[in-house]
């Protein structure tokens, strides 16, 4: 084994003040950022996509339970007051023993009990629940934004996919057509004796091969129309959208560091409002 390792470790970089603290920033709205790609059916859909995706309401839900979680836990630091009423009524029977009692007087009773409680946090546990529910709320809510920027991103690529296909398609159909002119032609030729048979082999070949990488295309095209529907809570049989020309342009990417990507995802705050969330939850313990 060799003493120590080719690449800098962390205490090299440590040692070098290379580090510096993180910033940070999963809680920043990111908008509408998909209006950089300049193309209003891509804004239209990704509109149906907020409205009616269920993922995105089963994970909205689950922030709202998360949130509610916090009033409960709250509960527990106020007194608790319990009443409740209690009425009895009791009347003696004419046929007694050795007593005869006429028309005897009903006996009645009304019982009002009240209850009052409440815990004194001596040890903080409540304290620590509350702010382990706070903790969970905001992880809830990294959870909720992750699930946005996945949908709405998983949308932008399937649309672009799309487009790409359409390209794709117009260019093979033309191909297509360029090729059976050339089928026509070179069978015209052989007919007159300018041309030999392989030629019109290798013509016929050739179209063949487009209209199989025509026919896949169409199906490609077909999958990813099939997906963007399920994305917009729609059916895919009820949904469909039309042939067109790609015309997104390339967004222009502000320049920065990779770090400054990494404290803009929200599911690595979620991650660190849970770990945050797990220490509230510990028991505590006495120390020296």
């Amino acid at each position: 084994m060799t003493d120590s390792f080719k690449e800098a470790t962390p205490v090299d970089y440590a040692t070098a003040g290379m580090w510096r603290p993180a910033q940070p920033m999963g809680q920043v709205s990111r908008g509408k950022w998909w209006q950089i790609f300049g193309d209003p059916e891509l804004d239209t859909l990704e509109d149906q996509l907020t409205d009616a995706n269920q993922n995105l309401k089963v994970a909205a839900a689950r922030f709202a339970e998360a949130r509610a979680m916090i009033g409960y836990q709250r509960a527990s630091e106020f007194p608790t007051i319990g009443v409740g009423v209690n009425a009895n009524s009791l009347q003696d029977s004419n046929h007694q023993p050795y007593f005869l009692i006429r028309n005897p007087q009903p006996e009645g009773e009304l019982q009002l009990p009240f209850d009052l409680n409440y815990e004194v946090d001596l040890w903080g546990r409540i304290r620590r629940t509350v702010s382990a529910a706070r903790e969970e709320a905001q992880a809830t809510s990294a959870d909720l934004a992750t699930a946005s920027l996945s949908l709405h991103a998983e949308l932008a690529m399937d649309y672009i996919e799309l487009r790409s296909a359409d390209a794709q398609q117009r260019l093979l159909d033309d191909t297509v057509k360029a090729y059976t002119d050339a089928l026509r032609l070179t069978q015209n030729r052989q007919e007159g004796g300018d041309a030999p048979e392989s030629d019109v082999a290798q013509a016929q070949t050739q179209l063949d091969t487009t209209r199989v990488q025509d026919t896949d295309i169409g199906v490609m095209r077909a999958q990813y129309e099939h997906a963007i529907a399920v994305l917009v809570g729609k059916p895919p049989a009820a949904f469909s959208l039309p042939p067109a020309p790609i015309g997104l342009r390339p967004p222009t990417l502000p320049p920065g560091l990779p770090s400054e990507l990494l404290q803009r995802r929200p599911d690595i705050a979620a991650a660190e409002r849970r770990v945050a969330e797990a220490r509230r939850r510990r028991p505590a313990r006495w120390t020296d």
